[in-house]
């Protein structure tokens, strides 16, 4: 089956080598895939009653910097990442070397 995708990009026809440009889509895609899933899993997203105004663009601001912030800390699973530093109040100070 062959599946023909349109894409618009700045880049010159010589310069938008097919096979680039799908590598870069499914890049793309995939940390957005990875990030949503995380958020959803982790923070129960889908059944937050945050629902209007701004609220919902500000709790996933919030949730998209502590994933990476532990992410850049060495943390692998992000649940777990979670628990251990909600344990103890100091901790993520500690983590990030702010005490």
């Amino acid at each position: 089956k062959t599946v023909t995708v349109y894409a618009i990009t700045s880049l010159t026809g010589f310069d938008a080598d097919p096979g680039l440009l799908a590598r870069w889509i499914r890049g793309h895609w995939g940390i957005e895939n990875r990030l949503h899933w995380v958020r959803d899993v982790t923070y129960d997203e889908d059944r937050s009653a945050v629902r209007t105004g701004s609220g919902p663009q500000v709790m996933a601001a919030f949730r998209n910097l502590a994933i990476t912030a532990l992410r850049l800390s060495g943390a692998t699973n992000i649940a777990a990442a979670l628990r251990h530093h909600a344990r103890d109040t100091l901790r993520p100070l500690a983590t990030y070397k702010i005490t």
